[in-house]
């Protein structure tokens, strides 16, 4: 699938759009993984703190270096804000082999447990890992231009990424390349994206939010991408990108610094996530910028599975509606269908071609994570009225303050929510361990949109799970 012929973006977002929306893998479609690197799209540029390449050259090079891991099981990559650091990750992509980001801030233990658990025969670079003694393959500086990458299946594995777990150690999701497909074309159609698009960010390259959306999202769509190395707001306002990306910490410090915020006002989208924007911080930004941030919901597991549209409401706090090829259910803690009547509280569960294979390693964790119908168990709660809304427990508590909601019907809701705190903090007792309930802030539900709405989390109890879309 390539753009249409007049290079406008409409046609080819349309093509793109019912590719996602139909469930097909557009890389079945005739389009590759990365498809701005096969030339599709022309030659535009990625820039990672000041260094930049073309698409043609960040192609050769990554080619170049793809012979050198060609059959190895998996790479481990120093996830530093670094064109290096794209170009290892472009290699095993299009080379077909597993890549291992490694955080930037990982220590000697959890670097250790990484690689030997994901079985990464090489290291890419030179990272000042001293206790590492697996092959260093450096970054070649230039090869010849290969053209488009070869076919590979797309059910292979292309990312290894390790959850944050807050018991044991982490676990290794493993990431196929049909999920990196369908997940970036359902926030494609989501969020409007298209070539014409320059991306600006300046998240983390060993997370969901800024890997696989911040740069296999700009590789993909073909939209040309800056990464601003660390995400301050002056870099961000001297950017002039279209769409912008960040997590709650970095628009709050955008919002901190007037003049920078008001110079994205001649971007298109500005996208947050991995935690609920605060409400000040939300109306803020529309304030400053002119524009209401589109907030979204996912896990390492799962990548990116709930966003607002584009072209869609958008509320504090909200995190939208399943992108095309996703669904979701609500279930209680025995399996059964959860009453949508806005009030009772169950638990979210997703499926979809964005799920991820499995726990590296992990038979049983993976069973565990999984129902027998072939549904992720998120573990985060939420509820939804007869409308299909689905809303906070927070702006059920905002609703009885303002009398729209009886005392009766708000305990109705909450005790739910405080049974399982009770029963997390009773285990955290026993294990001598902490428990904490972080209530997120919600906004009225709106009566005609099928809206989510994450409430809960329960952290530091008896069982282990992953944190929201890794560490971003």
């Amino acid at each position: 699938m390539s753009r249409a012929v007049d290079g406008g973006a409409g046609p080819w977002l349309l093509v793109y759009s019912r590719c996602a929306r139909s469930g097909e893998s557009c890389d079945d479609a005739g389009m590759g993984l990365l498809p701005a690197l096969d030339g599709v799209h022309g030659d535009s540029t990625v820039t990672v703190d000041g260094g930049t390449a073309t698409w043609s050259r960040l192609a050769a090079r990554a080619d170049a270096l793809g012979t050198e891991i060609a059959g190895a099981p998996a790479i481990a990559v120093h996830g530093t804000a670094t064109l290096d650091t794209v170009i290892a990750v472009v290699a095993g992509l299009r080379a077909g082999v597993p890549v291992v980001p490694v955080p930037a801030d990982a220590g000697p233990v959890e670097r250790e447990h990484l690689l030997n658990d994901s079985g990464a025969s090489l290291v890419i670079g030179d990272p000042d890992w001293p206790d590492i003694a697996l092959p260093r393959v450096p970054i070649p500086a230039g090869g010849p231009e290969t053209g488009a990458a070869p076919e590979l299946d797309d059910a292979l594995p292309a990312l290894i990424m390790y959850t944050s777990g807050t018991t044991g150690l982490p676990k290794g999701a493993v990431i196929p390349r049909r999920a990196i497909a369908a997940g970036l074309d359902g926030l494609a159609d989501a969020w409007g994206w298209t070539p014409d698009d320059h991306l600006v960010h300046g998240l983390p390259l060993f997370h969901v939010h800024g890997l696989i959306l911040g740069v296999l999202g700009a590789l993909r769509a073909g939209s040309q991408l800056t990464h601003t190395g660390r995400p301050f707001p002056d870099r961000y306002a001297a950017a002039g990108g279209t769409m912008y990306f960040g997590v709650p910490t970095v628009w709050s410090r955008l919002v901190d610094s007037p003049d920078d915020a008001r110079a994205l006002a001649g971007a298109r989208l500005l996208v947050s996530g991995s935690a609920a924007l605060p409400v000040p911080v939300f109306e803020r930004l529309r304030e400053l910028t002119g524009h209401v941030p589109v907030e979204r919901y996912g896990m390492t597991e799962t990548l990116i599975t709930l966003s607002t549209r584009h072209d869609g409401e958008r509320r504090p706090g909200w995190v939208g509606l399943p992108i095309a090829g996703v669904e979701t259910r609500l279930r209680d803690d025995d399996g059964n269908e959860v009453v949508h009547d806005g009030v009772t509280i169950g638990g979210l569960q997703v499926r979809g071609e964005t799920l991820f294979d499995g726990y590296l390693n992990l038979p049983e964790k993976t069973a565990e994570s999984m129902t027998d119908d072939g549904w992720f168990v998120t573990g985060d709660s939420v509820s939804i009225d007869a409308d299909g809304i689905r809303a906070s427990l927070d702006e059920l508590a905002e609703m009885v303050g303002r009398g729209e909601l009886s005392m009766s019907e708000w305990k109705a809701a909450r005790e739910p929510l405080q049974a399982r705190l009770r029963t997390a903090e009773a285990a955290a007792a026993r294990s001598g361990e902490s428990a904490a309930l972080r209530a997120v802030v919600g906004r009225i539900p709106h009566p005609t949109r099928d809206f989510l709405h994450i409430n809960m989390n329960v952290n530091n109890v008896n069982r282990e799970r992953s944190s929201p879309a890794g560490r971003s």
